[in-house]
């Protein structure tokens, strides 16, 4: 049997294809909402450019009907804008002239229908839950949670006459295992790309790092590299080195999940300074560095200066990571600030590093660059495709962030352009992940008690 979902506005900006998300069902868009894309179409940015093709999606549909009545779409279902709501009652702790309040009235002029209300509103959806009207998040996009979401490492016990193997030949997958409770082998499911930390079953103490590729388990090819001067400090960091230092032409994509400290920023810049400057084989042009900011589509454009001036302040967490990999000596780095400052400046004048908003890449062909995009969890998965899709020949995109920590709203862990990327990227020969784990936190004892702690 058919259902009647009531879209809201917030649904439609961030996921422009929602409506045909929703196989064989009724679609109810409530009069509020065309109000407010109309609104929206002449913003600036991401909310802009969805709201417009949105816009254009229910041209499309106008023109092959009534939309009062209801109009057909692609996938089965119908669509139609409900408008005869006016007059219907709601509490009087609920004025009439707010656009969610709008919503909620035809939620309970299409009660007979028994309406599901999709929103990303929390508090709308409690709202509707008081008055008896059953709502939900937009779960589309969504991925697991939490622990659930694949971290592209992997623990488990090989054979220890294959692990004496290993550094020449690898080892297959299927002779790979981990153990249940009571010590009984278990199969493992494990993808391309993956990186593993293997433990001889007859010698715990004997470890491997390698990684996933066909149907073995093959060594690591860059463990023994120190980019920009930079050793990796423990397995995740090691695991990041592989990945980032793969060509463009072998994994042109690489995502690094995990908490602040973990030195994700500081490893994509290690190694993006290493091609460029250390060892400058051509392989890439300049390093392109974004920040994705729930200010960058309301405030930025307010800022003074130049786009490279009103993004600066965003940016600064990133200069601070090249200011440390500038200058080693942590207990003379700072003696002379001008000349750090002098140091950094002639990267940025010899345009081997460049910094864009994020809002601005659109519409591009990146070919031969070292794309950073830090604090990618700000990013929903409509722009996470955008940015993807812009890899040119020879570009490598590295996605970094924490999914925990999110800015921009509508978006949580499950449904923000990071995990989302990660979840489709899964098992993609093209693409390389990893999750650093609370344990490999490196800035500083503190941090690492903080994370523990707090």
């Amino acid at each position: 049997m058919a259902k009647t979902y009531v879209i809201d506005t917030n649904v439609l900006i961030q996921a422009p294809n929602a409506l045909d998300c929703f196989e064989e069902n009724n679609l109810v868009l409530p009069l509020v909402v065309l109000e407010e894309l109309d609104g929206l179409k002449k913003a600036e940015g991401e909310r802009g450019y969805n709201a417009r093709q949105v816009i254009r999606s229910l041209e499309t549909l106008r023109c092959s009907g009534d939309l009062i009545a209801g109009v057909p779409l692609k996938n089965g279902g119908t669509l139609r804008v409900e408008t005869n709501c006016v007059h219907e009652e709601l509490p009087e702790s609920l004025p009439d002239d707010k656009s969610d309040n709008r919503i909620l009235k035809v939620c309970r002029h299409l009660l007979p229908e028994h309406p599901i209300l999709v929103t990303k509103d929390l508090v709308l959806r409690l709202k509707a839950q008081i008055l008896g009207i059953e709502a939900q998040d937009f779960s589309t996009e969504q991925v697991s949670a939490g622990t659930k979401q694949y971290m592209g490492r992997f623990e488990c016990f090989a054979p220890e006459k294959e692990f004496d193997k290993f550094t020449a030949e690898g080892i297959p997958v299927s002779l790979l295992y981990q153990c249940d409770e009571e010590g009984q082998p278990l199969p493992v499911t494990l993808y391309q790309n993956e990186f593993i930390l293997l433990k001889a079953d007859a010698s715990l103490r004997k470890t491997h790092l390698g990684r996933v590729w066909g149907d073995r388990v093959i060594p690591l090819e860059y463990d023994k590299e120190n980019p920009y001067g930079v050793k990796p400090r423990n397995a995740g960091q090691y695991f990041m080195q592989e990945a980032l230092m793969k060509p463009a032409s072998e994994a042109p994509l690489v995502i690094v999940k995990g908490q602040a400290g973990t030195a994700k920023t500081f490893y994509a810049l290690a190694v993006g300074l290493e091609k460029m400057l250390n060892h400058p084989t051509g392989e890439y042009r300049r390093i392109m560095i974004c920040r994705p900011n729930a200010q960058f589509d309301s405030d930025i454009g307010f800022l003074p200066g130049d786009e490279q001036e009103k993004i600066s302040p965003l940016m600064r967490p990133i200069m601070d990571n090249l200011e440390q990999l500038m200058d080693e000596d942590e207990e003379s780095r700072y003696d002379d600030e001008m000349e750090l400052e002098n140091r950094l400046m002639e990267v940025f004048d010899r345009n081997l590093i460049q910094m864009e908003a994020l809002n601005y890449i659109r519409g591009r062909s990146l070919e031969k660059i070292y794309l950073i995009i830090d604090e990618a969890q700000n990013m929903t998965p409509n722009q996470a495709k955008g940015i993807i899709t812009r890899a040119g020949k020879g570009t490598k995109i590295i996605l970094l962030g924490d999914p925990h920590q999110i800015d921009k709203p509508f978006l949580d862990e499950r449904t923000n352009g990071l995990s989302y990327a990660s979840e489709k990227m899964k098992g993609s020969p093209l693409c390389c992940q990893i999750t650093m784990l609370p344990t490999e936190c490196e800035r500083s004892p503190l941090a690492l008690e903080a994370i523990r702690r707090l």
